[in-house]
């Protein structure tokens, strides 16, 4: 008997024909002999209505209320699964994330899980009965609903799934598993069988989707085995654990890209001690996220040109705060373009193998792509090119690295 955590995401629970769809996956687990615990999103589309329902009534409304609102998307997935189950003859019970309760910190809106309560559950379980939990919520310091943020439900159930001391965090969602880049741009991408965490993690904060950034930190740090699973195919998914459980590891496992960069640079600013912590200090304040930088000393040793990417939506905010200070900067000209794309290639091999950054480089050359900012992680190298070359790049870069299925 192994104790599993089941996820669902909007799109799997989006009716109630898939509701039922549902319900015979979570049966045949039971009858597997597995204790079963499942955590459930809204139906696709409700959350959405919701937020927007809150902005209609006031654009700067009370986070509190808005996740009193927004949470009762989950609750009603949670009530309408259970019945399905028990149409099935199963003993199924809904749980909201207050009931349990999932404690947050009280930041509402975007709160994190601090501790989860499982005795009551574990004793159910147990006992055969199938524990039906709402993500995306819990229960604040100030004794009210707080809800996770976007993403939140995975960030649940792999929470859950550590709580439970679960043996697999099942999580099943509109694809079938980790790809080696995007198969609607490269035919040839495959599906990989197993990813390590940190693997999963670089993936999942240069753009890959599959995801949450924050449901894999969890894992990783708890060591919580993560399976991406199709909700429409009973297909094999791919398995996110340690390290040590890959016998034979990619050199590179996959290659992402995100278009949610742009492009700043600042011509000729002061080459001087504490000039940097001068423009991002600012933004830092202003909570724009600075990725990307590069810094280049003019001949004269005397000024510098400075680039940097931030995210599209941060673009304007960032502009507008760098040309509040320009005085006390000092730089000649602002300089920005939002029609870029980083692009990342990702794999553990490249601590013990060298010629990884050289292959992407003489890759990109021979397409005539230029690189405009770089930056390298212990298992990552990313690059910023112009948007256009976008699927140009992944599949050459796809190739390169022999990724291609056979």
């Amino acid at each position: 008997m192994a104790r599993i955590v089941m996820k669902f995401g909007g799109t799997s629970v989006a009716d109630i024909e898939r509701i039922k769809n549902v319900a015979n996956r979570v049966k045949r687990e039971v009858e597997s002999g597995n204790e079963v615990a499942v955590v459930v999103s809204a139906m696709s589309g409700v959350t959405n209505q919701l937020v927007a329902w809150c902005n209609q009534m006031a654009p700067l409304h009370d986070a509190r209320e808005y996740d009193t609102v927004v949470a009762t998307g989950e609750q009603v997935t949670t009530g309408l699964l259970a019945i399905a189950l028990q149409e099935l003859g199963l003993s199924a019970r809904s749980w909201c994330g207050w009931q349990l309760p999932i404690h947050t910190d009280g930041v509402h809106g975007k709160a994190r899980i601090m501790s989860i309560e499982t005795a009551e559950m574990i004793e159910r379980m147990g006992k055969g009965e199938v524990a039906v939990v709402a993500g995306f919520q819990g229960l604040g310091p100030d004794r009210r609903i707080a809800t996770l943020g976007r993403g939140g439900s995975d960030t649940s159930a792999v929470a859950l799934a550590a709580a439970l001391k679960a043996d697999r965090c099942d999580i099943y969602t509109d694809v079938d598993g980790v790809y080696t880049t995007d198969p609607r741009i490269v035919t040839k991408a495959r599906k990989l069988d197993k990813i390590t965490y940190e693997e999963m993690l670089e993936l999942a904060s240069v753009g890959a989707k599959v995801l949450q950034t924050r449901s894999v930190e969890m894992a990783m740090k708890h060591r919580v085995r993560v399976q991406v699973l199709s909700s429409f195919e009973d297909k094999p998914g791919t398995l996110v654990c340690d390290e040590d459980e890959i016998v034979e590891k990619e050199l590179v496992s996959g290659i992402a890209y995100s278009r949610d960069e742009a492009k700043v640079t600042l011509v000729r600013v002061s080459d001087r001690p504490g000039v940097a912590a001068a423009i991002f200090g600012p933004l830092a304040e202003a909570a724009v996220n600075v990725d990307m930088i590069v810094q280049n000393v003019s001949e004269d040793g005397k000024s510098t040109d400075l680039t940097f990417t931030v995210g599209n939506a941060d673009l304007e905010r960032a502009k507008k705060v760098l040309e509040d200070h320009q005085g006390e900067l000092g730089y000649a000209k602002l300089i920005s373009d939002p029609n870029v794309v980083k692009v990342s290639v990702i794999g553990v091999g490249m601590r013990s193998h060298a010629g990884i950054a050289q292959k992407m480089f003489q890759t990109l050359a021979s397409e005539g792509i230029n690189i405009q900012v770089i930056s390298t992680s212990e298992i990552k190298i990313s690059v910023l090119i112009e948007e256009k070359y976008t699927e140009l790049a992944l599949r050459a870069l796809h190739t390169a690295y022999g990724l291609d299925a056979a």
